[in-house]
């Protein structure tokens, strides 16, 4: 059978196909039921996983599914097996039903790694972005536009959409979008510009936000001695986002419109120069820009400032930016690395120190990693370029022997002016080696934790958008017709809690949905009985993003992260979190203030300003009370009784001072917790 299977794939003779990247479709022949169509593009999206019952009936009927809902279901299922079935062939390995498997608590599709377009375009995409990192533009330009070509129209087009092909839409759309802004990228630097003038112009009026597109156009018009019309394309470009959105162009358009007006020399194409048989390093391992990065104006110039100069030593300072989960702390370094590339020749790289699971690599790991990226030494060559087989050298550096990879990497960077990232750092150990291995580089490492242990270090952190870039970042995402509802807008920002990954996610969701109200929306945000499941976009998760820093601490954390939910809101003192936790006052400042560290928990300074109180982000304090269930039975009823104690303690305390003698006694009554308020 297997051979009958691989000579009918050898001829092409209806060869198996899906296709998402455009209308549903599969071949050789597409099931014309509308439902069986949903039903094989929700398990297309999640090919080769277990795709629930419960969410397949939400795909197939949204929020009014029948009553006989998962009778219909094994109906549709049964009539997309036969039409499986019937495409793969009688005999075929796969028939019978032995591709689409029964697996609880729903389906399974299984799909060859040849057989889905969307497949097929991640590889490509990868390997384009991964070519254009390491300076083979010609090999990213070619790969890029392959991938884009697999493209048949707007992704899961034809059929209706529920919640997941909805979000999902919107996220293969905007890759489709970045995918293209990168290759656009890779033909400008092959020096296309002329040729790219006319596609680009049709892409702006497609796209007016989009402002990568926008300085591309600029960017061509200029190289093609087109001074002025680049200068009218920044001009219609700043029309669009200040008309429609109400919103200035970002720093990175505005710095090169002032470029354009200097006639910058350094915008000027030059064909890039190798020696025969050399590679360009690696001078550039950053992932693309977030396209609608917003704010933080005050945070990137504060750190342009700790930047070395672009002439002169470059001492090796390093710069850790921390904050809670979906703060931005990620795109907050990329941005200020592509402000700052000038003062970095040699390139800028990130490395992500977490492996599969959220797992903390070790520091041999992340050397390797960095030895990938930058490649060897620089001795005796220009910045930037790199010794014959350089690729081939970085590519078999082993994982094992830290010293010796410390030793390597040491003279890897020396002499180069580097800005590196090390990105989601764990702990101080996990890094102390890596910086120690790099002398002449500029760092910046993010972390969920404050690593106030790392000698000389300067510190950033990092907070939650201020309400009006938040409500700024909402509409680049949802589009004009946010302007009509300026409240509700204002409503989600502050449900999401003014955080950027909430605030991203709650657009992307609204944007799925047009036939839904801003009001309407907000109205299901504020629903407390949903928790965060509303706060989910695709592969964008807030909850699980919320809860990787959960994991990180220790029982004595965890704990006191869901009792400390109990606590009334908007803050609360030292006292009522030792009572909550059972604690003395001293033992439970140490939990707590761990917490604080592991930006699980905010503080602030009293009124009085002899204290601090402690706060939760409110998503965080829905994390904690959907956690909260994890206790053990009896511990929220006593956790309650003693801070309700505490409580009547204090006003027995305070009535006593009040008026001495009306309460017996009371003054005797003095809590144990009082030194800690």
């Amino acid at each position: 059978m297997r051979s009958n299977r691989s000579n009918r794939h050898a001829s092409g003779e209806n060869e198996m196909r899906f296709r998402i990247l455009g209308p549903v479709s599969m071949t050789p022949r597409t099931p014309t039921a509308a439902k069986v169509r949903v039903l094989l593009a929700a398990l297309l999206v999640r090919a080769n996983e277990v795709v629930s019952t419960e969410s397949l009936i939400d795909e197939l009927w949204d929020i009014d599914p029948p009553r006989t809902a998962a009778t219909t279901l094994q109906v549709y299922v049964s009539q997309l097996r036969k039409a499986l079935a019937d495409a793969d062939g009688p005999g075929d390995a796969f028939a019978a039903g032995r591709r689409l498997h029964t697996v609880p608590p729903g389906y399974r599709l299984h799909v060859g790694e040849d057989e889905l377009d969307l497949s097929r375009f991640e590889f490509l995409r990868r390997s384009g972005k991964e070519a254009y990192e390491r300076g083979n533009f010609a090999a990213a330009s070619g790969l890029l536009r392959e991938s884009l070509d697999l493209w048949t129209g707007v992704a899961l087009s034809g059929v209706p959409h529920g919640p997941v092909l909805a979000t999902t839409g919107v996220r293969l759309e905007e890759l489709r979008t970045v995918t293209l802004e990168q290759r656009i990228a890779a033909d400008l630097r092959l020096g296309r510009h002329h040729e790219l003038t006319g596609e680009l112009m049709e892409l702006v009026s497609r796209h007016p936000y989009r402002e990568t597109l926008h300085a591309h156009l600029m960017v061509a018009l200029f190289r093609a001695d087109r001074q002025s019309d680049a200068l009218r394309a920044f001009a219609r470009a700043r029309r669009s986002l200040v008309e429609e959105l109400g919103v200035e162009p970002g720093a990175g358009l505005r710095k090169l419109h002032d470029r354009i007006l200097r006639s910058d020399p350094t915008l000027a194409w030059q064909e890039p120069a190798a020696p025969a048989g050399q590679e360009p390093a690696p001078a550039l391992w950053l992932p693309p820009a977030t396209a609608d990065f917003t704010g933080r104006e005050d945070v990137l110039t504060v750190a342009g400032k700790l930047l070395p100069e672009a002439a002169g030593p470059a001492p090796q300072p390093v710069l850790v930016v921390s904050g809670r989960a979906g703060v931005g702390k990620s795109a907050l370094a990329v941005e200020l690395a592509r402000r700052n590339a000038d003062r970095f020749p040699a390139g800028q790289v990130l490395l992500h120190l977490r492996g599969p699971r959220d797992m903390a690599l070790d520091a041999g790991q992340a050397m390797a990693g960095l030895l990938r990226r930058i490649g060897p030494g620089s001795e005796g060559r220009p910045a930037g370029q790199a010794p014959p087989a350089a690729a081939e050298e970085a590519a078999a550096v082993p994982d094992g022997d830290q010293e010796e990879l410390a030793e390597r990497l040491h003279r890897a960077v020396q002499g180069r002016r580097l800005l590196v990232i090390l990105d989601d750092a764990s702990s101080e150990e996990q890094v102390r080696p890596l910086l120690a291995a790099l002398p002449d580089t500029f760092t910046v490492v993010t972390s969920r934790r404050t690593l106030a242990g790392l000698d000389g270090a300067r510190h950033l952190t990092l907070d939650v958008l201020r309400p009006n870039e938040a409500q700024k970042l909402l509409a680049s995402i949802v589009g004009p017709r946010l302007a009509d509802d300026p409240a509700a807008a204002q409503e989600i920002a502050r449900l999401c809690g003014h955080l950027p990954l909430a605030v991203r996610v709650a657009g992307t969701g609204l944007a799925a949905r047009p036939h839904w109200t801003a009001a309407a929306w907000a109205a299901r945000l504020a629903d407390e009985s949903a928790g965060l499941s509303r706060f989910v976009a695709g592969d964008l998760d807030v909850r699980a993003s919320l809860l990787a820093g959960y994991r990180e601490v220790g029982p004595a954390e965890r704990r006191a992260f869901r009792l400390l939910s109990l606590a009334p809101v908007p803050d609360f003192p030292l006292w009522s979190a030792a009572a909550l936790l059972g604690l003395p006052a001293a033992e439970a400042e140490q939990v707590v203030e761990r917490l604080v560290e592991s930006q699980l928990l905010g503080v602030r300074r009293a009124a009085s300003g002899q204290a601090y109180r402690y706060s939760f982000h409110r998503l965080l304090r829905k994390l904690a009370l959907e956690l909260l269930a994890d206790e053990l039975p009896g511990e929220v009823e006593s956790a309650t009784e003693r801070l309700g104690s505490a409580y009547l303690g204090y006003a027995r305390y305070a009535d006593a001072l009040l008026a001495p003698g009306r309460l017996p006694g009371a003054a005797g009554a003095r809590p144990a917790a009082r030194a800690a308020a």
